[in-house]
């Protein structure tokens, strides 16, 4: 596995996932968790799973109207 610079990825046998991010945008992460009642573990988890769910798909364009046939764009 590589890294988008191209250097490889260290990847361990362990169940852990280790992430270096700014302070900053770790502490709002926290906040922002804390106050939707989700941990950190459970957050990852979740968009993990949906990500790997989901990268297989297509994306669809739907036509979306709102009123007569001039207000129709794709969304």
């Amino acid at each position: 596995m590589q890294q988008p610079s191209g250097v490889p990825m260290p990847v361990g046998r362990s169940g852990r996932v280790v992430v270096e991010i700014d302070p900053d945008l770790k502490k709002e992460l926290y906040a922002a968790l804390d106050r939707d009642g989700v941990t950190l573990k459970q957050w990852f988890l979740d968009n993990a799973n949906e990500y790997l769910r989901d990268r297989g798909q297509l994306t669809l364009k739907l036509m979306v109207a709102d009123g007569d046939d001039e207000d129709r764009r794709y969304g």
